[in-house]
């Protein structure tokens, strides 16, 4: 007996498109059958992904969007949903880091981790949960409306790194903040849901696994690999599915046993 997960008929908003795993989640939802709302700053890369998931024959649509500026947030969902209609699901996929000890953080290098990944993960997801919530109240008795929120975080959130403490304090204010909004949401069909990735490796970290460095860590994981932004697929389509209206609020690692 086969089963498949079928987003056709959903509309999913994630932040972060222009590469990485925002890229991957992406064409992963497109492929799902869902039309994808690709946002982020480098608008001619996200034209770029859009034009390669509508050469498979699946819908996306463009919008610039700078988490960090709510004016920004504010227009960009608007623009989605007057261009392809009422959002269903979120990834709340955007993100920075730096990498330094904790005596060497200036107050620049707080902000901008601060910034994009707490102050801008939350208005995002409170920008798409108002209109989620909205919809809900004014829904006829037995109509579902609801929607799926994804906000990735990381295991640095579960288990503090060194050289990344402040990436680290970033990400486990994304999960308590997962746990905050699924808590008070979900009573009106809203799941707020968040993936923790171990390592993966994307065009910005790849270089870095051929090091010396970045061998010594390979070593330190309990497999002696890093992940593919695809190994995230089958815990993404989980937490969009119709049918997983039963999870909310989960934390799921998706590490390859790094956490253990």
């Amino acid at each position: 007996m086969s089963y498949s997960i079928d987003l056709e008929g959903r509309v999913a908003l994630v932040t972060g498109a222009s590469s990485g795993l925002g890229a991957q989640f992406a064409k992963t939802l497109a492929r799902a059958g869902a039309c994808v709302v690709l946002a982020g700053r480098r608008v001619e890369r996200l034209k770029t992904l859009r034009n390669e998931i509508e050469a498979q024959g699946s819908s996306a649509h463009v919008v610039e969007l700078d988490v960090t500026d709510l004016d920004s947030i504010k227009a960009a969902v608007a623009h989605a949903e007057t261009e392809v209609g009422t959002l269903d699901i979120l990834i709340n996929n955007s993100g920075v880091s730096t990498t330094q000890r904790l005596v060497d953080v200036s107050a620049d290098d707080y902000d901008f981790v601060m910034d994009t990944n707490v102050r801008g993960a939350f208005f995002v997801a409170q920008e798409v949960g108002k209109r989620m919530l909205a919809r809900s109240r004014g829904a006829a008795p037995g109509t579902f409306t609801g929607g799926r929120i994804v906000n990735i975080a990381s295991m640095a959130g579960l288990r503090v790194l060194s050289q990344i403490g402040v990436y680290a304090m970033s990400k486990a204010a994304v999960i308590h903040m997962t746990r905050a909004m699924a808590l008070e949401w979900g009573k009106f069909g809203i799941n707020v849901n968040a993936i923790c990735p171990g390592y993966i490796t994307t065009e910005i970290n790849q270089h870095h696994w051929g090091t010396e460095q970045g061998k010594k860590l390979v070593d330190l994981l309990p497999r002696k690999r890093v992940g593919q932004p695809q190994d995230l697929d089958t815990a993404l389509m989980m937490l969009c599915a119709n049918e997983s209206h039963f999870i909310n609020g989960a934390v799921l690692q998706a590490d390859d046993g790094f956490g253990v």
